[in-house]
């Protein structure tokens, strides 16, 4: 081979190597993250979501990047974070929150949607049926609502002697409304007064605690809402230092401190969504994959933070439980 022509060779693979290279990372599918709170505390359900995406042959920064979007509990700003994910053209959304469900669903009718949400997606108009989503939009979905009246319960068996509770509700929530309707209604039928508490933003919680405190109910409920999921820490913080019994929804209230949480593991929602999404970019349908639910509800409970409270745990609540933290 003649020396020019070998030059001519080796100048043309180093064009090319780039050239090759630009094209596989653009052919790389790109998931579009969207989600209504912050990433503090959403850490484990992140990695549960990446276990999904494993387990469907996806793994972030090898063959699928992920865009995270947070919208960090200011719901107006979900509009245009989602349009930038659309025109970026991802190859599946995935919208972790239901606020986050409803933007995605108003910005795309084409880009595959995958959520997680707690509340009925039926009911929220994300799809038409659990079995047959038809559409793009498919996920999975936790029912936490619908256990409202089964925290109001809980909260009787608690204290049984209580005659007045408190629920908080995030009012920016699309389904605080029914929560309030289920809760009043399950406190009618305990014959319980019940005072409804609200919140949307990080300072109105410290107000609604301390008006726990001043219409002196006994035990306080929290709804469940991607905004509160954000505040478990300070929730725990606020209910110790007004000493004021709690039920949450979600395990990680306890870790921090509170009471009882009683609802869906979210870890394994979010894997499920995850798996979800890596189906689809292996070429399933969004219509063609039902609509999942976590069927796993667990009780915890925290006795440390019990005997801080003063409070006596019911055998028959501790017998329930399927954790119990000392």
């Amino acid at each position: 081979m003649r020396r020019r022509d070998f030059i001519k060779r080796i100048a043309g693979s180093a064009i090319a190597w780039p050239l090759a290279a630009r094209a596989q990372q653009a052919t790389k599918p790109v998931i579009g993250f969207l989600n209504g709170s912050s990433p503090d505390g959403y850490a484990p359900n992140v990695a549960a979501f990446r276990q999904g995406l494993k387990e469907a042959g996806y793994i972030e920064g090898q063959n699928v990047a992920i865009e995270y979007r947070w919208a960090e509990g200011h719901f107006d700003r979900l509009p245009a974070m989602a349009a930038d994910l659309v025109r970026r053209q991802v190859s599946v959304i995935a919208a972790t929150s239901t606020p986050a469900n409803l933007i995605a669903k108003k910005a795309t009718s084409i880009i595959p949607i995958v959520f997680t949400t707690g509340d009925d997606p039926v009911q929220l108009g994300l799809v038409t049926s659990l079995a047959r989503p038809g559409g793009n939009i498919t996920g999975v979905t936790q029912l936490s609502a619908e256990l409202v009246p089964k925290r109001i319960q809980l909260a009787h068996e608690l204290v049984p002697t209580a005659s007045v509770i408190a629920l908080l509700v995030n009012p920016a929530d699309p389904t605080s409304n029914f929560e309030e309707r289920d809760a009043l209604a399950a406190a009618h039928t305990l014959g319980l007064q019940l005072h409804i508490l609200r919140a949307s933003t990080k300072g109105e919680l410290d107000d609604a605690f301390a008006a726990v405190h001043q219409i002196q109910a006994a035990i306080l409920v929290i709804a469940n809402s991607v905004l509160f999921n954000s505040y478990i820490e300070q929730m725990a913080a606020l209910a110790n230092r007004y000493l004021l019994p709690t039920i949450y929804t979600y395990r990680h209230f306890v870790a921090a401190g509170g009471l009882i949480s009683y609802g869906a593991e979210l870890t394994e929602s979010y894997r499920l969504a995850g798996g979800y999404t890596g189906r689809i970019l292996n070429g399933e349908k969004p219509a063609d994959l039902p609509v999942q639910q976590a069927t796993k509800v667990e009780l915890l409970i925290n006795l440390k933070t019990a005997k801080a409270l003063r409070l006596t745990i019911p055998v028959t609540l501790l017998g329930r439980a399927e954790e119990v933290i000392e």
